[in-house]
């Protein structure tokens, strides 16, 4: 995880299309340091759980393929969420690894009830054979034996979640070096966490050793409460929805510096009223400031990453 803090870092000290305002960090540091909500995991009830290992294969499951909804205006995260709880509901071998294995993009789509196909939906199922495949090689086709090797450690289950799945490993390249960011991996950690209440499979001993979750929303956020600041060809490219290639500078730099900035919120805020909040809790703060602001608009960049 230091690797995902210390590259973003430094995009964040050599980007042009991005900048971080620290007046704009200072002031969203002010705002936000007294209205921290405590982190209620699945307060829309759209969640699988049943408190054992299932539901750790179901949130596997769920953030293999949690990624890139917006060019479907329809289509959100409550859909996918909802559409595997409701088909591990009617059928509790649904994730078992050698079914996963053999899953097809249409497949999927009937899993979510969903009538058209699903942005990069073969990208998906592939993503769900992936899971399947390592879950039966390493890990006895279990995801919960895969956090149990993790020895209570956040940081750990992130490293073995890349190791172990290929499609979790979220880094891109940028003026020659590599740049860590591992969003889906960490939101793989941070929903057990939630959804446990920092028991048993969701029992970390390092749970701030998770950063922000680097995707759409938050960036969009930062970027109107004046933390992070856009080059006027960025600000237009978003503006008039144009695509932002994935991997490319501009892209890696909302990612990076988004990462970055909610670090410094977090250090600035512990400076000021000394207390001391995960940065997975000033996710959740952001994101739902966000999900209030209908009209905010984001970077749209097709990748499975986020």
């Amino acid at each position: 995880m230091e690797e995902v803090r210390a590259s973003c870092a430094w995009v964040s000290s050599c980007a042009s299309n991005v900048t971080l305002d620290y007046s704009g960090i200072e002031k969203a540091a002010q705002l936000m340091k007294n209205s921290i909500p405590k982190v209620e995991w699945d307060f829309e009830r759209i969640h699988y759980f049943d408190g054992g290992p299932l539901t750790v294969q179901y949130l596997l499951v769920l953030d293999a393929v949690n990624f890139c909804f917006w060019p479907d205006e329809e289509l959100s995260y409550e859909h996918l969420a909802k559409g595997l709880k409701e088909t591990l509901l009617s059928d509790k071998s649904a994730f078992d690894a050698d079914r996963l294995q053999k899953y097809t993009g249409p497949e999927l789509r009937r899993m979510l009830k969903w009538t058209k196909p699903l942005p990069l939906e073969n990208e998906r199922a592939r993503l769900l054979r992936e899971v399947g495949i390592g879950l039966e090689s390493s890990f006895d086709g279990k995801a919960s034996k895969l956090v149990d090797s993790c020895e209570n450690s956040a940081a750990k289950l992130v490293s073995l979640l890349t190791s172990h799945f290929p499609g979790f490993r979220d880094h891109a390249v940028y003026k020659g070096r590599q740049v860590f960011f591992y969003k889906r991996a960490q939101i793989f950690a941070a929903d057990l966490w939630g959804a446990f209440k920092g028991r048993r499979y969701g029992e970390f001993k390092d749970a701030e050793a998770l950063t922000m979750f680097a995707d759409y929303i938050i960036p969009a956020v930062l970027e109107q409460l004046g933390v992070l600041r856009y080059s006027p060809f960025l600000s237009n490219a978003i503006a008039s929805d144009r695509e932002v290639a994935c991997g490319s500078e501009e892209e890696v730099e909302i990612r990076a510096c988004s990462v970055h900035a909610v670090e410094e919120i977090r250090d600035s805020i512990r400076k000021k009223s000394g207390k001391q909040y995960l940065s997975v809790e000033l996710d959740l703060w952001l994101w739902a400031y966000g999900v209030k602001c209908p009209s905010l608009q984001h970077h749209r960049t097709l990748s499975m990453y986020y």
